[in-house]
């Protein structure tokens, strides 16, 4: 089932998520979040963008060149970031439109859950590491946007795609 994704100046957005609870019902959520995301086309899926303040999120960051590799984090937790930074742009499918440079660690520690139940521990590195920061962002209610300076911000605003029913942003 493909859900509703969420956009830019949903409140929600900018919402810190509460811990997930595994169950039948976080499983059926995280299918259709892949579903979602692979759909949007995209390459990760908060909770929150589909309106369920959970601590979980999906991605996939080879599907697009290659074959599937979905990867579900249950409550996952950053343990480390590498001193080493690199500036890359980043989209976000809840803020249509403007993609932004934004700085953040090459590589990453993450643990979390699966949907087994078992704990994993993996260092990500290159798009995965960038991903899951993004992702990770999400469920503490931060944005693309509140990683940008002031004229940055304005013009990424500039070039949001809001939907008709929407009204503009100034």
């Amino acid at each position: 089932m493909v859900l509703p994704i969420l956009t830019y100046p949903d409140a929600r957005l900018g919402t810190v998520c509460a811990p997930a609870v595994l169950d039948d019902a976080l499983r059926d959520l995280a299918a259709a979040m892949l579903e979602t995301m692979y759909a949007a086309p995209g390459r990760g899926l908060a909770a929150p963008q589909v309106g369920a303040m959970l601590r979980l999120f999906v991605m996939d960051v080879t599907w697009k060149e290659g074959a599937r590799a979905p990867v579900v984090m249950v409550n996952p937790e950053v343990l480390w970031r590498s001193d080493e930074q690199a500036e890359g742009p980043e989209g976000c499918l809840s803020i249509p439109g403007p993609t932004t440079m934004i700085t953040r660690a090459q590589s990453v520690r993450m643990r979390w859950v699966d949907l087994d139940g078992a704990v994993q521990e993996e260092t990500l590195t290159g798009m995965a590491a960038i991903c899951a920061q993004h992702e990770y962002d999400h469920l503490d209610g931060v944005l693309t946007l509140d990683h940008l300076d002031e004229a940055a911000r304005a013009l990424a605003l500039s070039e949001l795609e809001l939907p008709k029913n929407n009204v503009e942003i100034s």
